[in-house]
């Protein structure tokens, strides 16, 4: 596959910077400060490693203003590095590409729509009533169940299953293995034993929401599990049934959020933190690692729970002990306080 490259000069052009340079220099790739070569684009977006300007061998890198004077080489300038970077690794991203077709291995029911722009790999199953629009692009092995609908420039990579009955928006990128519509977690006990409650909800995913590997979107009980536009979820997410997630919030790898809860807009939520059901989340929420949040968080803010703390195991067991003893603390504390009052009532 041929690699794309760039006149430094149309890159300025495309990304919107300042070029500072020679325009003519062809780019052919995008490396770290540390690592690039004479061809390549470097960037500085992390002050931490400005000490790497001095010695770096990339052709030209990406600055904010107040680097770009400090610098000799060819550069682009823009306000926000880090954001220009983004924007260039889509310009070198040779597998961003696609032909439309559709492969000889692919099952499609006749009662299925495929646009002819879009792209079906090898064993991929397509169900009856489906629709796929123009510009989706779907690796091999994967599922898209009956009824469902997939908007236009979508992509799943290999192996990600859509259920029946989901609608997936415009530009959505889902990773391979992510699941979604799988039955939420529903069961009702008579004396002891469970009883599945069908799942007669579906999923909504609004447009350019990314999905991360192996992650899995519950449909609704009832109502829809909505995942709502621009939404960003890392690898190995569990979205039970009948969540709310807003626009723009972003979350970390291996967080599980409980059955009917709503996230608001513009929240993160950090690594391996868990949300019970039935609880709201404030818009511009940043819940931190291992937070555990058993209520409605109403005020925008900063949320954690837990120690954040790491020691030995033999220190940890020791700390184990003492939280155990607080309860009992405390209400020593409390008598000694009632005997200290009596002795002063009595001077």
């Amino acid at each position: 596959m041929k690699q794309p490259e760039f006149l430094l000069s149309e890159l300025a052009q495309l990304l919107g910077t300042e070029l500072h340079g020679n325009g003519d220099l062809k780019i052919k790739g995008l490396a770290t400060l540390q690592n690039a070569q004479a061809d390549q684009l470097g960037f500085l977006a992390n002050p931490a490693y400005k000490g790497h300007l001095e010695t770096t061998k990339a052709g030209a890198v990406i600055l904010s203003p107040a680097v770009a004077g400090e610098f000799s080489g060819n550069a682009l300038v823009a306000p926000n590095p880090y954001l220009a970077y983004a924007k260039a690794s889509h310009l070198f991203d040779a597998y961003a590409g696609f032909e439309p077709g559709i492969h000889p291995s692919a099952v499609i029911d006749e009662q299925a729509s495929v646009d002819a722009l879009a792209s079906i790999g090898p064993n991929v199953v397509i169900e009856a009533g489906a629709s796929i629009a123009a510009g989706v692009r779907i690796d091999a092995g994967c599922v898209v169940g009956r009824d469902s609908r997939i908007g236009a420039d979508s992509r799943l990579c290999a192996n990600v299953t859509v259920t029946h009955g989901i609608v997936i928006g415009e530009r959505v990128y889902i990773n391979s293995g992510a699941v979604i519509g799988s039955d939420g977690f529903g069961h009702a006990n008579e004396k002891g034993h469970w009883h599945k409650i069908a799942q007669i909800g579906g999923v909504v995913i609004e447009d350019d929401v990314e999905i991360g590997s192996n992650t899995t979107i519950d449909r609704g009980a009832l109502d829809d599990t909505v995942i709502k536009q621009g939404a960003r979820l890392d690898n190995l997410i569990q979205i039970a049934h009948n969540v709310v997630i807003g626009e723009h919030t972003a979350i970390a790898g291996c967080v599980g959020i409980s059955g009917s809860t709503r996230i608001g807009k513009h929240c993160t939520i950090a690594g391996g933190a868990g949300l019970v059901g039935h609880i709201e989340v404030a818009d511009g929420s940043h819940i931190s690692g291992m937070t555990m949040v058993t209520k409605s968080i109403t005020e925008p803010g900063s949320y954690s729970s837990g120690t954040g703390a790491h020691m030995p195991t033999r220190d940890w067991k020791r700390q184990v002990v003492r939280l155990r003893q607080l309860d009992d603390m405390s209400s020593r504390v409390k008598q000694l306080e009632k005997q200290l009052a009596e002795l002063k009532s009595e001077e």
